[in-house]
């Protein structure tokens, strides 16, 4: 080769953009015996110079026999949100020469990936109770998962039997949060009257985040209005009490064709935050939803109907559960105490794991969670066995006859299961001691949590495996 061919070792890299700077390399290949002088300058893309990076325009020198030299841009590391961005770099020959030429890849391609997590903007409860005199009903909104850069999101009120003008001052409006701000009041006035009033509801909705942030779990919060004006007669107590007991039935009654309504639609109705998995769940569960719809709402009767019915409909469900399982586990040739510890459990729990994930991702401390857990346990073991068995032993003590149960591997598989037992409350315990874990039993940093539940699932694995291996032995 009688010519020093000059390019780029690539033609496009990315870079994060916490790296502060990104390293080019430029080859020479061909003749290396003579002094090369090389411009490179930088060109804008979807990234603006200054803001996303220092420009640059200077001349590299490739001295006799150097074949590779680096540059250097300097990346601007901010902490607002932006979209992966890129910029270009171009080469070219400082003066003309017969001896060198610029190859086929002459610009290479530069981008930027955002590292900023602006988070999740969302309510920090679901509901709030303020008395009529208060003045102003102040809400809490959250910013989690990500604190850089400045992000906004807009609120807006929506009438229940609170009606905006009557009730209290509502509308719309924006909040911001500035880089590292974790938590805003929304401020509500309330009409303080002198007139006797039912408690009333109005809600107030997050919607359309800014700054790359996100709407997180609970979009929506509903503030109660409680009134407090004193009685004047006995007979406004008893007319209000009246008033009250309607509104209930009423309520009641709104309610219980909202269930059915948010049942029916995706994501309750939310269809502008629906995401795709909301969808498809939405479409593998709407029959339950609607069949689960039919429950009455707590509003009646003090909550002891829903809690009621929702007894028969667990039960229910948990009796086509057990018979759909036993059913699967003999067409497959599975032993019954094989099902019962895989399919049947798996049917009969799940339901008490999301209801546990709920509880942690709703409440403060984890004690309701880890309570769930232990309570449907005990519920399982004492009232699930104690209750038929007690029913099998008056029907067969009529016949003349004893209730015997034979107790098969029984023994083996409750000392395993009572090591595994062991082991996780071991688990928990240190969990709330060693700072690795971050002193709590649920949640903590990321490597940590995740080992902690690789554990406890290998734990069930373990129990499931061993206990299978028993019964076929």
């Amino acid at each position: 080769t009688t010519r020093a061919t000059v390019e780029f070792t690539t033609a496009a890299c990315a870079v994060m953009e916490n790296e502060k700077m990104v390293k080019i390399g430029i080859s020479r290949t061909g003749k290396l015996t003579n002094i090369i002088k090389v411009r490179y300058e930088t060109l804008p893309g979807s990234a603006e110079p200054e803001k996303d990076y220092i420009p640059q325009n200077d001349v590299l020198i490739f001295e006799p026999n150097e074949r590779i030299k680096y540059i250097t841009i300097p990346i601007v590391d901010d902490n607002e949100w932006e979209p992966d961005e890129n910029f270009f770099v171009q080469i070219s020959l400082e003066e003309p020469d017969d001896d060198a030429i610029i190859g086929e890849k002459y610009s290479t391609e530069i981008t930027i990936i955002n590292d900023d997590e602006p988070g999740e903007i969302a309510f920090n409860k679901a509901s709030y109770l303020f008395k009529e005199s208060c003045g102003t009903a102040k809400v809490e909104v959250i910013r989690k998962n990500g604190s850089d850069g400045t992000v906004t999101v807009n609120w807006k009120t929506i009438d229940g039997s609170a009606i905006n003008g009557k009730d209290y001052h509502g509308g719309t409006g924006k909040i911001e949060f500035q880089h590292g701000e974790m938590s805003k009041l929304i401020e509500i006035p309330l009409i303080d009257d002198d007139i006797f009033e039912n408690d009333e509801t109005f809600h107030i909705e997050l919607y359309d985040p800014s700054g790359g942030a996100k709407l997180g779990p609970r979009i929506r919060t509903v503030l109660t209005i409680v009134n407090d004006d004193v009685y004047n007669s006995l007979l406004d107590k008893v007319v209000a009490l009246t008033r009250i007991n309607v509104h209930r039935l009423k309520l009641g009654s709104q309610t219980w064709g909202e269930q059915f309504s948010n049942a029916m639609n995706v994501n309750g109705g939310d269809i502008e935050n629906a995401t795709k998995l909301d969808y498809f769940m939405h479409f593998l569960t709407f029959g339950w939803k609607v069949i689960f719809a039919i429950i009455p709402p707590p509003s009646m009767l003090g909550g002891w109907l829903t809690f009621w019915a929702s007894l028969g409909m667990i039960g229910l469900i948990t009796v086509i559960v057990g018979d759909l399982a036993g059913i699967f586990g003999c067409i497959v040739g599975l032993k019954d105490a094989v099902t019962a510890i895989t399919f049947v459990a798996l049917g009969t729990s799940l339901p008490d794991l999301f209801a546990s994930k709920t509880a942690a991702v709703n409440e403060k401390y984890a004690d309701n969670s880890i309570g769930n857990v232990t309570g449907s346990n005990s519920v399982n073991v004492f009232l699930g066995l104690g209750l038929p068995w007690l029913i099998a032993s008056i029907h067969w003590t009529s016949q003349g006859s004893q209730f015997r149960v034979p107790a098969g591997n029984l023994s083996s598989s409750v000392v395993l299961f009572a090591i595994c037992a062991v082991t996780c409350i071991a688990i928990l315990m240190l969990r709330r001691t060693i700072p690795a874990f971050g002193g709590c039993e649920l949640g903590g940093p990321t490597k940590s949590k995740y080992l902690s539940a690789a554990i406890l699932i290998s734990l069930w694995l373990i129990y499931v495996i061993i206990s299978s291996l028993q019964v076929y032995k």
